[in-house]
This record gives structure tokens, sequence and C-alpha cells, in this order.
């Protein structure tokens, strides 16, 4: 008899299930298909498309914002100074007071060593009291004879306030420690000696001036006084506007690009322009533009200091409005007054 083989019912079963289990996972992986991320969307049977593109907005080229430029620095605007009215009056009496400042003056200045500032102060507070001419025109000689020691020689004397002393660093400028001091760095090349000063030497002190400098011009007598700050320096005879083209009372500014040397000059009135060769060029050496900011002044441009080729015009009304200066003078100022800080006041 044959005998049969036997094989256990769990082997059958478990083949079975090899056939199945991949048919289950094909069916699930349909439906997932169908129903899930990759399908219709279940709740509003809408295909979801999931291409690189799909629901990505379109990217562009963004061009960077401009960099917002810069503020420009505010003009600093500095109060107008007090300057005294010390236009001579006629018939005044002398004043005591103003005497007995002088006297006090004098005997500082007779003292070994001379105390100029002490004696400076006493002759300015003097200068703003009434005084007859006499005194008036010695103390202001007195001041600018002063001048000429404390303002515009090398000396720094103690306890000066209006001149000092700067230690220059490595890499320091003239015209920015001029900036600083509110002054002209031509005048700090001046009273230094100073030969090259692109190459200021490091370590080495310098005398600085604390700036900056106005000047008050009346037109009755012809003259322009010059201040350092609030004390008074020295005096000047100018020319001035003709009855036509009389120079505007009120206060004027040095303007931010005024001061020019021998400029070209257009004339409004004839259309010709002059040149620093012109044997009638009407500017001398310098010219120092001028913007009105208060009084009969103010808006008004065109008008300057300058120096001029016809001397004899000092001390009358000949020009069309300018204030006129003798050629070594009006560089003086020019090397004085500083763009934006120095007032220029004209009053009768």
């Amino acid at each position: 008899m044959a005998r049969r083989s036997h094989r256990p019912r769990g082997r059958r079963r478990t083949r079975s299930w090899i056939y199945i289990i991949p048919v289950l996972l094909v069916i699930v992986v349909a439906i997932a298909f169908h129903y899930g991320p990759f399908g219709k969307n279940k709740s509003t049977d809408e295909t979801v498309d999931i291409t690189p593109e799909a629901n990505v907005p379109e990217l562009k080229e963004i061009e960077p914002e401009p960099e917002p430029l810069p503020e420009p620095e505010p003009e600093p605007i500095l109060p107008e100074p007090n300057l005294p009215d010390i236009a001579p009056v006629q018939d005044v009496e002398p004043n005591p007071e103003a005497a007995e400042l002088i006297v006090e003056a004098t005997a500082l200045l007779s003292e070994t060593p001379s105390r100029i500032i002490d004696a400076r102060e006493k002759l300015n507070g003097a200068l703003r009291m009434p005084m007859n001419i006499q005194q008036r025109v010695f103390v202001k000689d007195q001041l600018s004879e002063l001048a000429n020691k404390w303002l515009l020689g090398k000396i720094i004397f103690p306890d000066d306030e209006l001149c000092g002393s700067y230690l220059v660093k490595s890499g320091d400028e003239l015209r920015i420690i001029a900036k600083r001091y509110k002054v002209p760095w031509e005048i700090l090349l001046e009273i230094n000696k100073i030969s090259r000063p692109q190459a200021l030497p490091a370590g080495q002190p310098i005398k600085v001036i604390n700036g900056p400098f106005h000047a008050k011009v009346y037109r009755s007598t012809f003259t322009m006084d010059l201040y350092l700050q609030e004390t008074f320096v020295r005096s000047f005879r100018v020319g001035l506007g003709k009855e036509e083209t009389e120079t505007p009372t009120g206060l004027w500014r040095v303007k931010s690009d005024g001061k020019l040397i021998k400029p070209p000059w257009p004339d409004g009135v004839t259309g010709k322009t002059y040149y620093p060769d012109d044997p009638d060029y009407p500017l001398g050496s310098r010219w120092i533009g001028l913007e009105g900011i208060k009084g009969n002044a103010k808006g008004r441009t065109g008008f300057g200091i300058h120096g001029t080729k016809e001397p004899e015009q000092i001390g009358t009304t000949g020009s069309r409005g300018c204030i006129r200066m003798h050629n070594g003078e009006v560089i003086l100022i020019y090397n004085l007054l500083t763009p934006n800080l120095s007032t220029v006041k004209v009053v009768e």
C-alpha cells in the first residue's frame, strides 16, 4: 500500500496568507491614494496639485529700497551778539564812572607784568557806557592796541577766556581745529606762523581763538567795529552804498559759500563780467558775501564786504550797496569772519 505523505495544516494556511497580504496592501494604497492627501480632497472633492510650482507664490526680484540720504547738518543758529551802541554822540559830558574804569585799566597796564586781560575787561565794560567822543576814542584806541597783543600775537595770557592752547594730535587738520573753535583756519595759520597747515606736528601746542567774530557798521560815521564774541577788537573806515543804492540796515550773516578770493563779478546793471586782471575790477583782494536775516536786510542777497581799487571811496557813499574796505584790512576781516556764524549788523 502506498504511503500518503502527511503535511501539517498550519503550513498550508501560512502559504495562503502569503498571497492575501499583498492583495490587501494594494487595496489599502489605492484607497489612500483616492481619499488621502495625494488624491481628492475629502471635504472639497478638489484635487491638490503637488507639482513644485503648486501653491507657491511667484517670486519676483525685489529691488532693495534705497537707503535714505543722511540729513544735512542744520546750520547753527546762534543768538544775536549783544554789541554795544558806540556811535559817537556830540555834546555829552564826560562820564565819571567810565573815567574811573579808564583809570583802573591804565593802572593794570602799568603793573609788572602788565595785566592785559584785566585791563581789557575794564575798558570793554566802559565802552558800553555813555561817554563823550574823547573818552570813546581813547577807549577804542586802547582796546585796539591790546588786541595786537592778546589776539593777533602768539602769546597766550593767563585767565584769557577768549584765547587758549590746543595740543595737536596725530591726524589733526587745521581746518577741523578752527571749525571746532568757530573761527577761520586762516587766522590760526597767521597767529601761529604755521608754514604747512596740511602737516601739523603732533604734540605741538598751538594758540586757538574762541569765536566767532562779529561786526557792526555805522552808516552815519562810515565805521565798522569788529568784535570777538562781545569784546571790542578794533575799528575800520568803510565805504557804503550811494543814496539810490544805500547799504540796507539790519542784521546780516556771512553766507556759507560767501568767502572768495578775487572772484569774477557779473555786473547786474550792465551785464558785463569783471575779472581780477581787469583794470576796473571793483572787488579788490577779497569778497565776503552776506545774506540778510533781520530788519531791512532780511531776505536780501547780492551784498557783501569787499576790497577796492579806489581807496578814495572809503568814507563815502559810492558803492551799489556793498561795504568797501581797504584791501589790506579786508584781508584781515576775511581771515576773522566765519561763514554761517559771523554776523554783520548795519545801523544808522
